[in-house]
Parts: C-alpha cells; structure tokens; sequence
C-alpha cells in the first residue's frame, strides 16, 4: 500500500475554520485572531479525529500563539492515566511534524505572510496545547 494513500489532502484555512464551525475575518462577523484559533480546532478535528473544547489566539509582531484548551483522545487519557505522558507528549510532537505544513500553510493564508518556522507543545494538567509561529518580517 502506497503510504500516501493515508495522508490526507491538505485543507485551505476556510475548510479548517468552517470545520470548527467559525468564520472567515472576512465574512461578516469574522476576526482574524478567531480565524486562526478555529483554524486549528479545525485542524485538530480533522486530523485527530477531536478538536479543542476551547481556543485563543494572538498575534504579537512577527508572532503567533494558539492555545487550545483540552481536545485529548480517549487513548491518549487512558495511557495518562497509567503515568504515560512522555509517551502521549512523544506522539503529540511526532504528529505535529507531520501535519505541520497544513497548520502553517492555514496561518500564512490567514495572516497574508509567510511562516518561517512553527512549534507546539502540550501539557496535560490542565490539557492545554500551545502552536507557535513565527512569522516573516514585513
């Protein structure tokens, strides 16, 4: 089997809000900084099958910061639950690495500038998830 059979198709940034059930900053009712905490909710939904229960966004300079509140698999609770969060962390990161250019490629397109580099990190008590993007300098 060919392995990119099961890498999906990577999503624009309006499929990945619109999947979160948000708005576009440019449709009525829409912000840029909503857009892309959706944004990644969408993505987290997609990808791991459950998004976020809660996210923010800010964009500071050449800077943008998402946390997501929650959003763990059932799977992923039950390995923290038996003292394996270095194992839950471990996948998290190598999942990132896979899935980042869809995150980056959502954020350039909302943002209207490149992204130079991207990273994220979760902690487990509480659950939250940070996405970090550095942009490039206008």
């Amino acid at each position: 089997m060919d392995t990119e059979e099961h890498i999906p198709k990577q999503a624009s940034a309006r499929e990945l809000i619109e999947s979160a059930g948000g708005r576009a900053p440019q449709d009525a009712g829409g912000s840029l900084r909503t857009a892309l905490a959706n944004a990644m909710v969408g993505m987290k939904k997609q990808l791991y099958g459950r998004g976020p229960t809660a996210a923010k966004a800010w964009i500071l300079d050449d800077y943008v910061f998402v946390v997501l509140e929650g959003g763990l698999t059932r799977n992923e609770e039950t390995l923290l639950a038996d003292g394996k969060a270095d194992l839950v962390r471990e996948y998290r990161l190598s999942f990132q690495e896979t899935v980042g250019n869809t995150a980056m490629s959502a954020v350039a397109e909302l943002v209207g500038r490149r992204v130079l580099t991207y990273h994220s990190q979760i902690v487990f008590d509480p659950p939250r998830t940070f996405e970090i993007f550095v942009l490039e300098p206008q």
